[in-house]
Order: structure tokens, then sequence, then C-alpha cells
């Protein structure tokens, strides 16, 4: 039996779904609006095949349904595009899921309805489940701004009241002092395998940015030629940024006077100068790093954080200002020293490639279960389309 904390959660979070589908016109369901994702009746099935992957085919020794479903939400055994194309139409998908939802909570909520297993102990199954849940949620989110992105009003219709200004880059930063510090999570059954086992770390001294990047200092970036500045670029990602030709954060947009917006999915609206700059690449937060450098200063030597760093400062207290961006970190996602991966070969993580990212923080779309300090996120340098943003370090003083 689950708790009702869990049992509420996952309600909740099935809701959040649902919903999604429900006010997004039919047309657009089924269709993807970026190459990398998938359409958002995907994104919605996969979260409920994984959900009954677990609880049925893991915990029930049932594959009824899973097997007849696994083509269409399997990444993998075919090309997502033809997985998307032969979803049902969106009333069908969401009396589908609704009716295997409400079983696997009434099975979750009554004793004795579920067979003894480890993976229900201490909830971890029904933890790893509701995270895998609020990853798709934001993913589906994802998927409704670049709905956005392609409507009408991308093309320049909003008026803006409050013009974006540009600002310099603030030097605030506070000190992390020299020292041994924990990494990772301990007694955590939300934890993934990717936060385990525990690390005791050293680290240099350091000084980071109290706040992650703001809008109106990339602008400044942009109005100081970062994007035309090929010395500020990898040779990699200089390739990027000259092949889609970009010149500015991928939701930003002119209006008829010149200045900048926001397209997001509620529609367009003014540039909040303090608020995170987010829709920008690995690429491009590694560009505006040597940029900010190359000012001087109390400024040079700003760059990427690591991880640790960023971990060790939000257990410190060192920042503020967390989980309005995802932000990129200067090392790849690889795995702990001494890592194990979990028993079950679909509950390890699959992007310890040497392409990944990390990426720390949240954004304004995750929910709470993944706010803790030891959740890691990742992408490919490239992908500019998951809210992200940055936060700079500095040498000690």
């Amino acid at each position: 039996m689950s708790s009702p904390e869990i049992l509420g959660r996952l309600a909740s979070i099935h809701e959040l779904m649902s919903r999604l589908i429900e006010t997004t016109p039919e047309a657009d369901v089924n269709h993807r609006f970026h190459p990398e994702l998938g359409s958002l009746a995907w994104h919605f099935g996969h979260s409920v095949y994984v959900e009954t992957y677990w609880l049925r085919e893991v915990i029930q020794g049932d594959d009824n349904l899973t097997r007849r479903v696994a083509h269409l939400f399997t990444p993998g055994t075919r090309p997502l595009a033809d997985q998307c194309a032969a979803l049902p139409p969106r009333d069908h998908l969401l009396s589908w899921a609704a009716e295997i939802q409400d079983a696997h909570l009434m099975a979750l909520a009554t004793p004795g309805m579920l067979p003894a297993h480890p993976l229900l102990e201490a909830e971890r199954i029904q933890r790893f489940i509701l995270q895998e849940h609020d990853r798709e949620y934001e993913r589906m989110l994802a998927v409704l701004l670049e709905r956005a992105l392609c409507e009408p009003q991308a093309l320049g219709d909003h008026r803006s009241e409050s013009p974006l200004l540009p600002a310099p880059p603030s030097p605030e930063a506070t000190q992390v002092e020299q020292g041994h510090y924990r990494i990772g999570s301990r007694f955590d059954p939300e934890a993934y395998d990717n936060e385990l086992p525990p690390q005791i770390v050293d680290l240099s001294a350091y000084r980071i940015a109290a706040r992650p990047t703001s809008q109106a200092e990339w602008l400044a970036f942009m109005l100081q030629g970062g994007y035309q500045d090929s010395s500020l670029w990898s040779q990699e990602g200089w390739e990027w940024r000259t092949g889609i030709d970009r010149a500015a954060p991928r939701h930003w947009r002119r209006d008829a006077g010149g200045h900048w917006y926001g397209l997001g999915i509620n529609g367009s609206a003014d540039l909040p100068p303090g608020e995170p700059v987010t829709g920008i690449g690995r690429y491009e937060a590694e560009a505006y790093a040597a940029w900010v450098s190359s000012l001087g200063g109390a400024l040079e030597g700003a760059a990427l954080q690591h991880e640790f760093q960023w971990e060790t400062a939000i257990r410190t207290r060192a920042v503020r200002e967390l989980g309005r961006a995802w932000e990129w970190c200067s090392n790849h996602f690889e795995p702990y020293s001494d890592y194990h991966p979990p028993p079950e070969p679909a509950r390890a993580t699959s992007d310890f490639d040497g392409r990944h990212f990390a990426l720390r923080g949240g954004c304004l779309h995750t929910q709470p279960e993944l706010r803790r300090p030891s959740f890691r996120h990742r992408a490919l340098a490239h992908q500019d389309f998951l809210f992200t943003g940055l936060r700079l370090i500095f040498p000690p003083e």
C-alpha cells in the first residue's frame, strides 16, 4: 500500500499531463514540432507505458498490455516519427490512459492488490515512476513551446511595452572556500542511480555568481557582437552557430520597433531584464562566459560552473535564485566513482556516452521531486529547447 502523499502526487501529475492533451487542438496533439522531440501524444503515451511496464510487467508479471504497445513507446525500436504517426486520436488516447492510471492508483492504494516485491519497499518504484512522469511532463511543455514558436505570432506581431535594455554582467559572487565537500545522494529513496554513491570531493576555492545570467546581461553580450565574434566560440560551437545562423536565444523575437520580446507557451511577452535567460545551448553559454572573462577586472576568469561546484554552493547556501532555468555545467555527464548500475536495466542511466553535459538547478516547470541538490539533468551541447540558462563562476579573491 502506498502513502497518501505519493498517491496524491501521482494523481496530480496524471492530471497535469492529461490537461495538456485536452487543451491542445487535436491537430497539434500528434504533430512533431521539433526533430528531437516526439509529439505531445507520444510523450504522454510514453509516460503511461513506463508506469504500466513497472506496475504490471515487472511487479505483477503481466506483459499483456505492454507487449501490445511496446513498439509505439520504446525508444529506438522504430523511428520516432513512425511511432508518433501510429498513435490513436486524442480522445482514444486519453480514455486509454485514464483507465490504466485509475486502475494503477487503486492497486497502489489497496492493501494486497499488488504482490510483495522488493521494488515496492520504501515506495522506491512509485517514486521512480513519479519522477519519470515529472521529466516527461517537462518534455511535453518543451513541445508546447516549440508549437508556440511556429504560431503566426512568432513573426513579430508583439509590441513591447517595456523594451529590454542591456546591463553589464554583474560581478556579485559568493566565495566558497577550498575544502572537502559531499556530493550525491545519501539515504534518499528517490535518488536515481546517477546520484550514487555519495562522494567526498576536494574543491579549490572559487566564487560563484549569486544569480543566474539575466536577460539584460545576455542582451549586452548580443549587442557587443558576441554572436559574431568567432574568437569567443569553440570550433564546434562556431560551426553550430553559423550552421543555423543563430543570433539570439531560441525564443527571442524582434517587434516592429526592433525591441526584443519572448515567445512562451502562453504567447508573447516582454522580457523582464532581471529574469534568467533561457533558450540557449551550451555552445552559447560557453561563448558568453568567454566574453564576460574578456571584460577583465573582477570578471576575469569567468567560466561555466562544474556540477560539483554548483551542488556544493547549494549545500552551503552560497547562491540564490534557483530553479528558474536549468544551468549548464562545464563537465560531461558521467558516472560517479564506484558507480554501480541498478539490478533492473530499465532503471539504469543511459546517457553516460561522453556527449551529454550536466545540467543543474531546475526550471520554472520542474516538479518538486526533481528539485533536490543531488538531482542531475543532462543534454547535448546544441540542445537549446530544454529551458536552459547558465550561472558563472570566477577565480577566488
